[in-house]
């Protein structure tokens, strides 16, 4: 049962992953997201840190908890009008795999944590994403050189579209 629980999270980690180490690099993050993405990482890790410190049976510690949930899966969003321009079709499409999985993720680690179980797993989960957000800060705010991303990044997805006649120019002869 507690590799159900956890599975939804390894696939997270996965996806997360590929997305700051292939995506994120390879078109860099404009002001926005480098300060966006920290703070997503920090919603998450709040739920993470409520259900660590607070007994899983006291008075309003599980509406707390769907709460800052609910909170974290709004605030995740919050790019996507600017990714719609950046993003490559692959990389919406990872973002949509993410956005799956974060209320899934959450929703494991509530139901270890209601049982009274594993807690260690919640730990783990705190210390793996606060790593996430030591990175997230020190990467993208430190040692990564400010560049600005490549606009529309998403028609390097599509063929090149043909030249209008106009443009076109023929050779006669040989």
């Amino acid at each position: 049962m507690l590799v159900l629980l956890l599975l939804p999270a390894a696939l997270q980690m996965l996806a997360m992953a590929w997305d700051e180490l292939v995506f994120h690099r390879r078109r860099g993050l404009p002001r926005w997201e480098r300060l966006g993405h920290p703070l997503d990482t920090s919603s998450a890790a709040l739920c993470y840190a409520w259900a660590i410190l607070s007994p899983p049976h006291s008075p309003r510690a599980l509406t707390v908890y769907v709460a800052l949930c609910a909170f974290s899966c709004l605030l995740i969003t919050k790019d996507e009008f600017v990714h719609t321009r950046l993003c490559q079709a692959t990389e919406t499409w990872l973002h949509a795999v993410l956005f799956v999985l974060h209320p899934i993720v959450f929703l494991g680690f509530g139901v270890i944590w209601q049982s009274g179980g594993a807690a260690w797993t919640l730990e783990l989960e705190l210390v793996g994403t606060l790593l996430l957000l030591l990175h997230q800060v020190l990467y993208w705010s430190v040692l990564r050189p400010r560049t600005e991303p490549v606009r529309n990044a998403r028609l390097s997805d599509a063929r090149p579209s043909p030249q209008p006649p106009s443009a076109q120019t023929t050779r006669r002869g040989g």
